[in-house]
């Protein structure tokens, strides 16, 4: 596998952002690890940090590199800052540039293919949110989404115990409110047409503090029809558990191989 970190000026930003990528490449010769790689441009994992981390996260604290070499397969890992893949209300667009100009982007620089059953998108966290609602508000993208302890059932708090969450939520979603609307995953796996939508994977700890959201959008995509493959079991929001689960998520992404 290659990895790179890639420097890049967004238009969309306005400022010069970066991406950690993996490139698949076939190996003979490297000790204690194989690669996969044939003639067609590989299929991609778009992969989502979380709310502290970046686009190296992935690859420092995970051996994610290792895990997609048998699969041939290209992860993008884009760093989006506090944003909540969201268009900030007070900040930068960034749902905007990670689903119209990041894609654009990837393609341009890297041989990697663009079809819909070859693309895959899975975030932890903050990402879990971000993978979800990609998946959700735009499903012909995607062949399958996954999210790992996930914010699945965010909504604009009135109040919060935390004013640094609070200012963090007013800064990105403003005075709107976000249930009902495309920001609610409640709301649009609910209404989703479960025949266009990709496939669903939701991982979370029954001791993560998130396991309530997911219960949430597991009964919420029950109340839409809409099927999902749930891994719930014991588990905290730490990267033990993210660094095996991704694996679980790799092993049930339908890879075209």
């Amino acid at each position: 596998m290659a990895l790179m970190r890639c420097e890049f000026f967004s238009d969309v930003l306005g400022l010069s952002t970066s991406m950690t990528v993996i490139l698949p490449e076939s190996t003979t010769r490297q000790i204690g690890m194989s690669g996969e790689r044939d003639s067609q441009p590989p299929p991609v994992l778009y992969l989502l940090h979380g709310l502290s981390d970046d686009d190296t996260t992935w690859s420092r604290r995970t051996s994610i590199e290792r895990y997609a070499a048998g699969l041939g397969l290209a992860v993008v890992m884009p760093a989006v800052h506090h944003s909540f893949y969201t268009d900030e209300a007070h900040g930068l667009p960034f749902w905007t540039f990670l689903t119209e100009e990041l894609p654009s982007v990837v393609q341009r620089f890297f041989r990697v293919s663009s079809a819909r059953e070859d693309t895959f998108v899975a975030g932890l966290s903050m990402g879990g949110y971000g993978a979800m609602k990609w998946a959700l508000r735009e499903p012909w993208r995607f062949a399958a989404a996954a999210s790992l302890s996930g914010a699945l059932a965010l909504a604009h708090p009135s109040e919060s115990p935390d004013p640094d969450f609070t200012r963090l939520m007013d800064r990105v979603f403003g005075d709107r409110s976000t249930p009902g609307t495309d920001d609610d995953l409640l709301h649009l796996v609910r209404r989703a047409d479960p025949s266009a939508l990709p496939a669903l994977f939701v991982a979370c700890g029954t001791e993560d503090f998130l396991y309530p959201a997911a219960r949430a959008f597991l009964a919420a995509a029950g109340d839409g029809g809409v099927e999902v493959t749930a891994d719930i079991g014991p588990g905290d929001h730490d990267w033990d558990y993210w660094d095996a689960h991704i694996q679980d998520v790799l092993r049930w992404l339908p890879v075209r191989r």
